[in-house]
Parts: structure tokens; sequence; C-alpha cells
């Protein structure tokens, strides 16, 4: 989880009476470099004392809860959790034990429900993962265009269809002289596995 808050840029993580105490060096083996995270870590002895400071707080869950509270899924969880921390509001998500989440008590305390798009014959997340996907869309809704990546390939013209084949009748000569295409009766097939490649 501290490794997927630190991706991120999350840091505060709140435990509530961890089953392995606190501090934990398996965590901080988890972490792989997190440290900040796990070493910002607070411990509360009960949920209401660990979201006391906060205004708003979404609860996970993958399972159909009594209709009790709004449900939204990630993205606008993520959008929503944004636009409240930019009003200056203290925020929180809320995730339950590693076997099995939530108890209704527990996301009583919460202010909604964020659940994950799933397959519904399989829908339970281990909480780094949906501890992921919501630090993931929490970063997404800060930035000022979401198809926004840190890095890009090399700037470079497409090559025409008249180079592109041309660079295939080239190929395919020169595998011929060599004899690559063996058996003969899969050379078709060969030929448009390798323009699949090259395309």
């Amino acid at each position: 989880v501290a490794r997927a808050m630190a991706n991120f840029g999350l840091s505060e993580l709140r435990l509530v009476n961890p089953r392995d105490g606190w501090p934990s060096e398996k965590a901080r083996a988890a972490a792989s470099r997190a440290d900040h995270v796990i070493d910002a870590v607070t411990v509360f002895d009960d949920l209401a004392s660990a979201l006391a400071d906060l205004n708003f707080v979404f609860a996970t869950t993958a399972r159909q809860r009594d209709g009790f509270k709004s449900v939204r899924g990630p993205v606008e969880a993520g959008r929503l959790l944004r636009a409240r921390h930019v009003m200056g509001q203290r925020t929180g998500i809320l995730f339950g034990r590693e076997r099995f989440g939530l108890y209704n008590d527990e996301v009583g305390l919460a202010d909604e429900i964020v659940t994950f798009p799933v397959d519904p014959d399989f829908s339970s997340l281990n909480i780094a993962q949906a501890a992921l996907l919501m630090s993931y869309e929490w970063m997404k809704s800060g930035l000022e265009d979401e198809t926004k990546t840190n890095f890009s390939g090399p700037d470079m013209k497409s090559a025409s269809k008249e180079e592109l084949h041309g660079l295939f009748a080239y190929l395919e000569g020169a595998l011929e002289a060599r004899g690559y295409f063996r058996p003969a009766p899969k050379k078709p097939k060969m030929i448009d596995n390798l323009r699949a490649v090259l395309t």
C-alpha cells in the first residue's frame, strides 16, 4: 500500500489496530523505497479516531451494501476528492481488511462508497490493488491533461505506404534468398506475421 501511495504522490497512511503490530519490517520491505510513507504512518486504536479530523471519506467495497450511501466509481471519486481538497477539506479513503474488507458499521462512518468496475464473478481486490487504483485516480484528477505522460517516444514521421511496401518487398526478397520461408506452404502466413510485426 505504501509503495502504491508513493507512486502517485500520497504519503499520509493511517492504520487502525494493525494485525501484526507496528512498526513492521515486513511492511518496510514490501514498500520498496517508500520509506517516507512507512516512517510517517500514524496508528490508531479505533476507526472513529482515525477519521476524526477528516471532512470527507470514501469507503472502498466490492460488496453490495444496503443502499445507505451514495456509490461512485473510482474516476468520479478521484475527481470529487480532488475538488474537496482544493476547497481546503481533509479527505480520506477507507480500505478494509485484506481478507474480508469492511464491516457495515465501518462503512457507515464514511460519507460515500467507491467501488471498482470489476468482473462480478471475481470482484475482490487486495488492499494494495485498491490503493493503487484510487491513488492513480487521485493523481490523474489533478493533471491538466489526463492523457499526458512523463516521457514520450521519439518524434518521428510515419512511413508512407509506398515506403512500407518497399521495405516489405526488400525483406521478403532477402529472406527468400536465404531460404527462410520453410516449409513453403507456410510462406504466406509467415509474411503476414512479419508485416504485422513491422506495422
